[in-house]
């Protein structure tokens, strides 16, 4: 009969009972056949107890405490009067006796994987004295396991790889799994393994837990991974076990198994004549399924008629062959190349040899697509020479340039005056001849590199450039000089033949001999009394003196012309003067001062005390200057005066000024209102001669008396005012007099015509009103008048 789980859990509870009262028994039986008990200082006595260790089942789930086993002493005589005492691991907490009967019982659930087994001590005590009867005896509870613990994998989830195409039985992997049951008891802790899902592909040993592959030639290329699931079952893989599993990722690495194959057995592309070196011309790629270093591979042209013109290289990211131009193409020359490119792996795994060779050919096919090309000059650049002394015309020499298209179209030339600022050069636009336009000048610029530009007639975009190096030949055309500016002085105590001065001589030109300089004195020069020339013959000449001693207040400087000729041909000559000071000198003949008008000043006074005077006296004349003008600046008046008529001096600006930022200086009410009164102000920069200490009314005086007091008011006002504009401003006064003995005239609160009020009485107010009176009498011959 099979049993299920439950079923087997109670026999083996059942089981273990039994066997925990056979071992009591065993226990009880061997008290009785014990050997005496010896104690220290008395006579031999039997021992009176001893029992073997107890078992105690595991797990139990009952509910009242778990029997566990019986001490018993001979000296018990079953009347009370031995009490038992149980001390040690888990006692009184898990383990209690009874005292009087020796009965022990455990009272909670035990976990043998909590704890295997427990160590106690037993006694047996008179009840009266509470002295012990039997010395005390230690003995051992074990937990008797049961298969509550199924197997666990503790590394899992596993991950693993294998070599794609690998043989039967090659190892992948081992799993372990553990169980917490006690392997020394029965079969709870034999784990056997199983797949569970991976077949056919892998298999796993039962008992090592190694996991292998069950089929041959397992391709990447098709599948590349497997999820496997192990399970580990105890009880020898038996009914009732218990199981536990965990998984296993298994990858195919790859291996070189496949040869690369080029998609097309042909390729073709266009290409123009004008890609520059270098450019690429096409990427083309053989298929390898492999990945990584299996799929490496090198191309290589191996046949065709482009094998200088063209190479191959390879691109490590992407395995792609990569043709690259090495020379310029030219479609006129050769219009269309054809390369065999082969492509092999470079890691080949001998194993799969016998897939055929891992390399493919492929043949490419590069057609050269015309361009409408620039013309070419016939040289990269021309050396011309020309002498500076050529005339406006003159031919220099001559450029060519083709259009190298199978057109050849006529070509037109011109040069690029960016090279030819100053249009020293013509060039024939149709021969490509060079002739000057300008004089040239060797000492200007002694070389003229300029562009020549050749475009086609027919498509003038397309232009060519050549370059042309126009070397200047010299000419004797420039004199010799001073080859600087000399400073010559000679002592008034120079002897005869002391020598004062070497000089020398430049020459622009550039003879290819170098220069040759011949110096003389001129004619007129030649016999003077003072001075002499001797020439060195290595292009310098030094002056000497001729007569014994100078004098600075006879003569303190001497011109002496010197005649310089170089070697040219023909030879070219000029004349240079040299000053010669008279200078006093001190005993090494060092010049102290050279100038004449020493001798004249009055003793005792240098110059720099007579320039310290003079400017003395010119600082005194200037500050009597400033102080007279600040005087009169002074009495002048800053106002004008009340008589002078000030209408000649306004101006007008027909400007709009800056509103009431303009008339902040004074109130404007006030300009309108005669009977204001204003605190009196004082200027800043003007002091007031008239203090107004009153001011008098103006309603009894006539109204042009009232005008113009009320204008000096409001002037007298303002120029003593500091917040007023500067006193040559112009202020505007719209005096309207006093006010009327009218009141208002308005007829704005009239509500309609038919107005009840009368105004009769403006007839009686004079003729200022007879207008008034006729617009509102009510006389009928007045309404339209």
């Amino acid at each position: 009969m099979k049993l299920g789980k439950v079923e087997f859990c109670h026999f083996l509870q059942i089981l273990a009972l039994f066997l925990c009262l056979s071992g009591m028994n065993q226990a009880e039986l061997s008290r009785s056949r014990s050997k005496p008990y010896f104690q220290s200082g008395r006579t031999r006595t039997k021992r009176s107890w001893v029992w073997n260790q107890f078992f105690v089942l595991e797990e139990y789930m009952g509910t009242d405490p778990l029997y566990v086993g019986k001490l018993h002493s001979d000296v018990d005589k079953g009347d009370g009067s031995i009490k038992y005492i149980l001390s040690g691991e888990g006692a009184s907490s898990i383990f209690i006796i009874d005292e009087n009967t020796g009965d022990i019982h455990a009272t909670k659930r035990l976990d043998r994987e909590e704890q295997a087994y427990y160590t106690l001590r037993a006694q047996a005590l008179d009840r009266l004295t509470n002295k012990p009867v039997e010395p005390e005896s230690e003995f051992v509870i074990k937990i008797q396991d049961i298969n509550d613990n199924e197997p666990k994998f503790l590394d899992g989830p596993y991950t693993a790889g294998v070599p794609e195409m690998s043989p039967v039985g090659t190892s992948v992997v081992q799993v372990t799994a553990t169980d917490a049951d006690d392997p020394t008891y029965g079969n709870s802790a034999r784990v056997v393994y199983s797949i569970l899902q991976g077949q056919p592909y892998f298999s796993v040993e039962p008992k090592t837990g190694v996991i292998k592959t069950a089929l041959p030639n397992m391709d990447r290329e098709a599948k590349d991974q497997y999820l496997l699931v192990i399970q580990a079952k105890d009880m020898v893989g038996q009914n009732g076990g218990l199981s536990g599993t965990t998984s296993v990722t298994v990858t195919l690495t790859d291996v070189n198994d496949n040869p690369p194959r080029f998609p097309r057995r042909s390729y073709q592309y266009n290409v123009p004549e004008s890609l520059p070196v270098a450019s690429v011309v096409a990427r083309i790629k053989a298929a390898d399924a492999d990945v990584g270093p299996n799929a490496e591979m090198e191309y290589k042209i191996v046949d065709g008629d482009g094998l200088g013109v063209f190479k191959i290289s390879v691109d490590k990211d992407t395995q792609e062959g990569i043709i690259t131009i090495q020379k310029e193409l030219d479609f006129e020359a050769k219009t269309s190349y054809t390369l065999r490119i082969e492509a092999a792996n470079m890691h080949i795994d001998p194993r799969f040899l016998s897939l055929g060779p891992f390399s493919d050919i492929t043949t490419v096919k590069i057609i050269v697509e015309d361009v409408d090309e620039p013309p070419v000059f016939t040289s990269r650049l021309y050396s011309m020479v020309v002498s500076e002394a050529a005339k406006v015309g003159t031919i220099i020499g001559t450029v060519a340039a083709h259009d190298p298209d199978a057109s050849n179209s006529p070509v037109r030339y011109s040069i690029d005056r960016n090279t030819d600022l100053e249009r020293y050069f013509n060039i024939d636009a149709n021969s490509g001849v060079i002739t000057t336009a300008k004089s040239l000048d060797r000492e200007t610029n002694a070389v003229h590199n300029i562009t020549v530009l050749a475009m086609e007639s027919q498509n003038p975009a397309q232009i060519g450039r050549g370059y042309v190096a126009i070397t200047i030949l010299d000419i004797n055309d420039n004199a010799p000089e001073f080859a600087m500016e000399y400073e010559t002085t000679v002592c008034e105590n120079a002897q005869p033949g002391q020598v004062i001065q070497k000089i020398s001589a430049i020459d622009k030109d550039d003879p290819p001999n170098g220069h040759q300089f011949y110096f003389s004195l001129t004619a007129e020069a030649a016999n003077n009394h003072n001075f002499t020339l001797q020439d060195n013959k290595d292009n310098t000449a030094t002056v000497l003196t001729r007569r014994n001693g100078f004098r600075r207040q006879e003569q303190s400087v001497f011109y002496l012309p010197i005649f310089i000729v170089d070697s040219g041909s023909p030879s070219l000559s000029s004349t240079n003067t040299l000053t010669i000071r008279v200078c006093d000198c001190d005993a090494d003949g060092v010049a102290q001062t050279c100038n004449a008008e020493a001798y004249i000043l009055p003793a005792g006074l240098s110059t720099g005390a007579l320039i310290a005077i003079l400017a003395c006296v010119l600082t005194l004349l200037v500050l009597v200057l400033l102080i007279v003008t600040m005087r009169r600046r002074k009495k002048e008046p800053l106002i004008f005066d009340e008589e002078r008529d000030i209408r000649e001096n306004i101006v007008r600006y027909d400007d709009e000024g800056g509103g009431e930022e303009d008339t902040e200086a004074f109130d404007m009410a006030a300009l309108r209102n005669l009977n204001i009164i204003r605190d009196t102000k004082t200027r800043r920069d003007v002091t007031p001669e008239i203090q107004f200490l009153s001011r008098p009314t103006f309603k009894s005086i006539p109204d042009n008396v009232i005008f113009r007091e009320f204008i000096w008011e409001r002037l007298k006002e303002a120029d003593v005012d500091p917040c007023a504009p500067p006193y040559d401003s112009l202020q505007t006064y719209a005096f309207e007099g006093n006010g009327s003995v009218a009141e208002s005239l308005s007829s704005l609160d009239s509500i309609s015509s038919n107005s009840d009020q009368n105004y009769d009485y403006l007839s009686d107010w004079g003729p200022r009103f007879k207008r008034l009176a006729d617009m509102y009498g009510t006389g009928p011959e007045c309404l339209y008048s």
